[in-house]
């Protein structure tokens, strides 16, 4: 049996500086995984041939597709009473387009902008009702009867899109039309029918796109238009604005979203830009916060209605993009091809739907999402929210 080879102190300082060169050579391999790490932007770089996008459900909290039978364009959402023990299909909830929902008394009104020109407003009891109920449902159904309106505005020159109920005081609508006018209904005592001014406020030169009522201010409301600009306006003082952006965008104007709590207003246009408006300088004309994510017009525009910061928008691109105004640029996912020419507000993307309409947040569950489209309706809440 033969002893064990002996190495020279300089042999040894050879094979230590051997296997430091082997660590070093993992750590270099490691760092160049992590650097080739990369996430899909929608409209940054487009799928190669035969590459297709799957849903990491992991970035949901919740998920849920669904589909009415009929094209859910638009819609709004219906607050109800969640601490009855209930089981009902939901199946029957049906979307409309141009729709917007109130509350007047015991009644839940609906008013929908029609194809002929008019407005008109529907009470929806019978229908909840339907919902709520396997007896009420049966005999809705086999009633079948068409819908009548409780109240019609024959007054437009034109059909129109824009249209909003005030949140401070029950039964106040605004109604706007592709004609430029601007009208304002007051509810008549008992609920079931309306005083419409018939002068119209008229300082917009193009179609009026999208109305809000001031969350705060019971006589104010903010209007978009397809001639680039953004007006708020008093009723009392009419027939013109009080303040306006003329320049808003570099194209149609399509929504506005008021902030709850803060002076804040939410624009988007045909040219794919999110702008936030800071009412207290409003006059300047210039925003506070500007994002171009989206590679299309943006569709909708809807402020968190509990976290003041947080924002949704959606794009004619069929994404459905979260942001927080509150987050700052920081080197956190620097190292990911992508994420670090991203805006640090950008929270989340959503797609997996053609032709979005319309989005807007749960009012009674924080965080939750409703995206209506072409193709159907989803309902989620990411990890980011």
């Amino acid at each position: 049996m033969s002893a064990p080879e002996e190495r020279t102190l300089a042999e040894e300082e050879e094979a230590m500086d051997a296997v430091g060169s082997d660590e070093d050579g993992g750590e270099d391999m490691e760092e160049e995984g992590e650097a080739q790490r990369k996430v899909y932007v929608p409209g940054m770089e487009p799928l190669q041939p035969g590459e297709e996008l799957e849903m990491d459900r992991s970035a949901y909290r919740m998920y849920h597709e669904c589909q009415t039978g009929e094209c859910p364009e638009a819609g709004d959402t219906k607050t109800q009473n969640n601490h009855r023990k209930t089981q009902h299909d939901d199946k029957n909830l049906i979307f409309l387009p141009d729709l917007q929902v109130t509350r007047l008394g015991e009644r839940s009104l609906a008013a929908v902008w029609s194809e002929k020109g008019q407005v008109e407003i529907f009470d929806l009891r019978p229908q909840l009702e339907a919902v709520h109920s396997s007896a009420a449902m049966a005999a809705f159904v086999s009633e079948q009867k068409e819908a009548s309106p409780l109240f019609s505005f024959s007054g437009h020159m034109a059909e129109g899109f824009a249209i909003d109920w005030s949140p401070k005081v029950p039964g106040r609508l605004v109604s706007g039309d592709c004609k430029k006018n601007i009208h304002v209904w007051e509810p008549r005592e008992g609920g079931t029918s309306w005083q419409i001014d018939q002068r119209p406020f008229s300082s917009h030169s193009q179609s009026v796109e999208d109305l809000q009522w001031s969350p705060t201010e019971a006589t104010v409301f903010a209007s978009c238009s397809v001639d680039r600009s953004i007006r708020i306006w008093d009723i009392r003082a009419p027939p013109n604005s009080m303040l306006s952006a003329d320049e808003a965008h570099s194209s149609d104007i399509n929504v506005i979203s008021w902030n709850r709590t803060e002076p804040f207003l939410l624009s988007g246009g045909d040219d794919g830009i999110l702008k936030v408006w800071d009412l207290r300088q409003f006059k300047s004309g210039r925003p506070v916060a500007n994002f171009k994510q989206h590679s299309a017009p943006i569709t909708s525009v809807e402020w968190n209605p509990v976290d003041s910061s947080v924002f949704a928008a959606s794009g004619a691109d069929d994404v459905v993009s979260q942001w927080d105004l509150s987050v700052e640029s920081c080197d956190a996912g620097a190292r990911v091809e992508g994420v670090k020419d991203l805006p640090p507000q950008l929270l989340f993307l959503h797609q997996g739907q053609s032709e979005i309409k319309e989005v807007h947040w749960h009012p009674q569950i924080p965080g939750v999402l409703v995206s209506t489209a072409l193709s159907g309706f989803n309902v989620f809440r990411t990890i980011s929210v």
